[in-house]
């Protein structure tokens, strides 16, 4: 670890030291690395506890690091960015350069919630398909997939690698392929079960994405996600019509 100068000046020490170790993250250290500890960075920039502990809390705000109690500081994994353009989760990670992978954590043929069964149009007493997984990224967890598959178009979707793009195999297997889709982006708090799996506290804000995506006009797949907030950005481009 090269030492920076840090000096007395209009910008604050903690700011000069917050700068210099989001350096270090980006082009240093590797996801998932320890940062050097408190003490260290005391002695090598030559600033006080309190300097150090409010320019980590501001990269951990920012979601560049991350605490795990116990352990110490860690480079937190890069940011998922999507652009609100229709893409499965395994394509956006692969866009991203990390490697997506899932665990199952529910998947089975059942009756549907009203909410499903009036956007697949079928009654209640049709069995869909039921998948809930937990997304990975580089084996982080990133989100938690909670979705139904229409069985009219996709009857024995659990019999395929579930594990990976649930989307490739509507396209390859079925020839259902999503061709748009209806989102709603809300925010909710994690519950204990979900934090535990996301691996975060639990009240934590997360992203909630509500898809609706159909083949042509045939409904598909509805999908509830939740994400990390310091794991997944949505970025999008808005313009202003002319004037008339």
């Amino acid at each position: 670890m090269a030492p920076h100068i840090i000096t007395d000046g209009p910008v604050p020490k903690h700011a000069q030291l917050r700068d210099i170790l989001s350096e270090l993250c980006r082009t240093t250290l590797r996801p998932g690395d320890i940062l050097p500890g408190e003490r260290i960075l005391e002695e090598t920039y030559g600033v006080s506890r309190i300097t150090v502990r409010r320019a980590i809390g501001d990269l951990v705000a920012e979601g560049r690091l991350r605490r795990v109690r116990g352990k110490g500081t860690f480079v937190a994994p890069n940011p998922l960015v999507s652009h609100l353009h229709l893409a499965s989760f395994s394509d956006e990670m692969g866009n991203q350069q990390l490697a997506a992978s899932s665990r199952i954590l529910l998947g089975e043929r059942a009756s549907a919630p009203e909410e499903v069964c009036a956007f697949f149009d079928t009654e209640a007493t049709v069995a869909h398909t039921h998948l809930r997984r937990l997304r990975l990224g580089d084996g982080e967890p990133y989100a938690i997939d909670d979705a139904w598959y229409n069985s009219s178009f996709a009857p024995s979707l659990l019999e395929n690698d579930i594990y990976n793009s649930v989307y490739a195999i509507l396209d390859e297997t079925f020839q259902v392929p999503i061709t748009d889709a209806e989102q709603t982006v809300t925010a909710i708090g994690a519950d204990e079960e979900i934090a535990a799996l996301l691996d975060v506290s639990a009240g934590t804000p997360l992203l909630h994405i509500t898809r609706f995506a159909r083949s042509g006009d045939r409904p598909v797949e509805w999908c509830s996600s939740v994400y990390r907030t310091d794991r997944y950005h949505l970025t999008t481009q808005v313009t202003r019509s002319a004037e008339k």
